[in-house]
């Protein structure tokens, strides 16, 4: 693949600004991204607001995994952008100046050639903080650096209520990238957002790129996820129970963590599945861990681009996921093909669905096969590059 280094051009400079590197999906997104605009040849600084352990550690990474620190080298830097609190007060809007301030300080000194955000507020502080920031193109003539601010799920959840909602569609209209992951998303938006705006899905994260499975399956049903109310797990722990595979030699595993850990395990013994169903917890495997299973459950009430549908289906599981706003897994998954789709909050469909998997081999084979297709579909170098090229577009090289 053609970088800048095989071109003799100066190598660009990516600035990637987000809150932390906390596993999470965009977190694992922008560490991937960092990876392939290094391995092409840019110059990748990442800019957080915080140290959030355990992280994602893209490589080679210029910080201590453990502490957070800077160190210098060849490899992808770190900034942070939270200020020194003996600056901060407790006015908000003191706060926030210092914060904006802080930040634009940051774009000036490290110089980029374009800025990605992601997320919320970020998007917001780099649209407006970037403003009157300048580069020097390839003509060596000044120009406006290019801030891409992404959307990373639900726009209507990330920003909700009027007052985000006004400053979202006010800011973007000053961004010269917005990146989008589905139709659903797009729709949220006016008229003079979609126009500047473009949809770039997620990838397969590398690590599932692996051969299809083609042995006897486990009877195991898997979720993977931060355990919250929004990725609404206790949905799947009810189907489950209902389905009644849970008492024909099935299992139900629950890998990740999170704030409504406590209150599923109490679920599951008051749905009689608590000798059914395991909470794994955090895992650094996933891939090897679900790759033999059968079936994986996306039970959200709203995504964006969900990594962890993606990924199940890349390797081959049967999924049921819901039919969740900004309708990511819609883009995805095509019912009753690779998969099934249900309505959020719906476990009679979520059970019936459950039931026909756990009952019927060769239909599960049949969704699983076709499922794993999403390799080609989203396969990391074939995302990446689209994005390469976005960003080439916006800085008209």
């Amino acid at each position: 693949m053609e970088n800048a280094l095989d071109t003799g051009r100066r190598s660009p400079h990516i600035v990637m600004y987000i809150g932390s590197l906390q596993k999470g999906g965009a977190e694992r997104v922008m560490s991937n991204l960092a990876e392939y605009f290094y391995r092409e040849g840019w110059r990748v600084t990442l800019v957080t607001t915080y140290f959030h352990p355990p992280e994602y550690l893209p490589s080679p990474a210029l910080w201590d995994p453990e502490t957070g620190e800077p160190f210098a080298g060849e490899g992808i830097a770190r900034v942070y952008s939270d200020p020194d609190g003996s600056l901060l007060s407790g006015s908000r809007i003191h706060n926030f100046k210092v914060r904006f301030d802080n930040l634009r300080s940051i774009w000036k000194k490290l110089k980029p050639d374009i800025i990605l955000s992601f997320s919320g507020k970020n998007n917001l502080m780099a649209a407006a903080t970037s403003r009157g920031v300048k580069r020097r193109d390839e003509s060596g003539r000044l120009a406006q650096v290019p801030a891409v601010v992404s959307v990373r799920g639900n726009p209507a959840r990330e920003y909700a209520g009027r007052l985000m909602k006004t400053a979202a569609f006010f800011t973007f209209r000053k961004a010269e990238g917005i990146v989008l992951q589905t139709k659903g998303a797009m729709a949220f938006f006016p008229k003079n957002i979609q126009r500047k705006a473009c949809i770039l899905p997620n990838s397969v994260n590398p690590g599932f790129m692996l051969p299809l499975y083609e042995g006897e399956r486990k009877k195991e049903i898997v979720l993977v996820g931060r355990l919250d109310e929004n990725k609404n797990q206790t949905l799947a722990l009810r189907a489950a129970a209902a389905s009644g595979a849970l008492g024909e030699g099935w299992k139900l595993i629950l890998y990740g963590d999170g704030p409504s850990a406590s209150q599923l395990k109490a679920l599951s013994k008051e749905l009689g599945i608590e000798d059914s169903t395991e909470f794994a917890g955090i895992v650094s495997d996933v891939p090897e861990r679900i790759r033999t299973a059968s079936v994986f459950i996306l039970p959200s009430k709203a995504e964006g681009m969900p990594n962890a549908l993606i990924e199940a289906m890349s390797l081959g599981l049967a999924c049921i996921s819901t039919d969740c706003p900004s309708y990511g897994p819609r883009d995805i998954l095509e019912d009753g093909k690779n998969g099934y789709l249900v309505p959020v909050d719906d476990v009679s469909a979520m059970a019936e669905k459950l039931t026909l998997l756990t009952k019927d081999e060769d239909l599960r084979r049949r969704l699983g096969k076709e499922a794993f297709r999403v390799q080609e579909a989203y396969a990391p170098e074939k995302i990446n590059g689209q994005w390469k090229a976005y960003f080439n577009s916006l800085m008209n090289l």
